[in-house]
């Protein structure tokens, strides 16, 4: 999932969309009732695209996560975040059933289930493109743009710069 420029901020219920960054501040804009404001440097705040979950192996990235789980709904919205503790625990196993259940803990299952709802509902969560292969161009007659076309002739080589030499200077002048 792409999650550039969405943020959560600690104390601040919700997501935060970045909007620009000012002399002491950052300028932020809820997702859920549009309003704008700052968030100073004393506020803690973290983009979505910097957080994990524990695993036993190795770490998912947030974003990992939130694919994982849109595949599961095919798509839709997730369960409530409201939901009993071990219907969540039970939910994030199906989820993602190597994460951690020592470090990752019922508070952090809600926050990842709420972060989800809403970017859905905001229809926010766009699937990373995988970097698409560019076939090389053909030209008119459907050969490859290295190959001459009949008729063409292939174009010289570039010459290489001549480096000056003492002899170009102009004469200087002596009294």
């Amino acid at each position: 999932m792409k999650l550039k420029d969405i943020v959560a901020i600690s104390g601040e219920p919700g997501l935060f969309r970045f909007i620009a960054q000012g002399r002491n501040a950052i300028i932020v804009e809820h997702l859920e009732t549009g309003r704008r404001s700052s968030a100073f440097g004393s506020s803690k705040v973290s983009s979505l695209e910097d957080i994990s979950v524990f695993t036993d192996d190795e770490d998912i990235p947030l974003g990992k996560v939130f694919d994982r789980i849109f595949e599961k709904e095919n798509g839709g919205l997730t369960i409530d975040s409201n939901a009993a503790g071990e219907d969540l625990k039970k939910y994030f196993a199906e989820v993602i059933p190597e994460y951690s259940r020592e470090r990752v803990y019922v508070s952090d299952i809600k926050k990842i289930v709420r972060w989800y709802n809403i970017l859905h509902e905001k229809e926010l969560l766009l699937k990373d493109d995988p970097e698409p292969v560019q076939e090389p161009e053909k030209n008119i007659s459907g050969e490859m743009p290295d190959t001459p076309v009949a008729g063409e002739t292939e174009p010289a080589p570039a010459k290489p710069a001549r480096k000056k030499s003492s002899a170009d200077k102009p004469a200087r002048k002596t009294s």
